[in-house]
């Protein structure tokens, strides 16, 4: 096989993470290729998400809700919530570390997974789990710590590419709920990205009017992907 040949691997139907009366296929770049660590930053500009060693797009014959988006942090601006949201953790530390297994991550991660998604089938995770689902060997992967009086209270998983960041799973102490740590997370991302001198901040997949996929779009400006085209959201009913 010639070497600049990658081959694409269609997933067979499964139950879908999102709407449970629905069935999900992907698409997924071949996780043994030599060249993916290459392939990847690429990949992430056309859409596709990392899962530990995999990457992905959603490839549904009869649905087509997983629209990839991405902040184009240059010309965002935080809105009234969102600036309250970084009162608020004024006193939060970020610290950029190495993407790594520890036992104090691990233990975030577990309480996050049982309260924030009980009976979702992730909510017994092993530290294997950990390992395999966040990072991976050639993943330009780091983890931002968020400390507060030097205890963790939230991580951001993120991939630290060429043009961008790609915000891959947040994990926080769910006991803070008014704290907003999810939100302040992204705010945190966007500000890292601007401070780099970067174009984007990729957030995965927005799926409207979705409880727990819509809020993506209150990071605004935030461009789509729609047909193989990036463009701005504009309000949609």
């Amino acid at each position: 096989m010639r070497s600049d040949v990658v081959r694409l691997f269609q997933t067979l139907p499964h139950a879908c993470g999102y709407f449970g009366e629905r069935t999900a296929q992907n698409l997924v770049i071949d996780p043994s290729a030599p060249q993916l660590p290459q392939l990847y930053e690429l990949a992430v500009q056309r859409g596709y998400r990392r899962a530990g060693g995999h990457v992905y797009y959603p490839h549904c014959s009869s649905c087509k809700a997983c629209i990839a988006c991405r902040v184009p942090v240059a010309r965002f601006r935080p809105n009234r919530s969102q600036k309250r949201c970084l009162a608020r953790n004024a006193g939060v530390e970020p610290h950029i570390v190495p993407a790594g297994y520890s036992e104090e991550h691990f233990a975030l991660y577990r309480h996050y997974l049982q309260t924030r998604h009980p009976a979702g089938g992730m909510d017994d995770a092993r530290p294997e789990d950990f390992a395999r689902f966040l990072y991976t060997s050639w993943s330009p992967t780091r983890f931002i710590e968020f400390r507060e009086d030097g205890r963790l209270i939230a991580v951001a998983v993120t991939d630290f590419c060429t043009d961008g960041l790609s915000a891959v799973y947040t994990y926080f102490d769910t006991t803070r709920a008014d704290r907003a740590l999810g939100t302040y997370a992204i705010l945190s991302q966007i500000r890292l990205a601007q401070e780099r001198g970067l174009d984007h901040l990729y957030l995965g997949f927005w799926i409207q009017r979705h409880p727990k996929m819509d809020y993506k779009a209150r990071f605004r400006p935030l461009e789509v992907l729609r047909n193989g085209v990036w463009a701005e959201l504009r309000d949609e009913t």
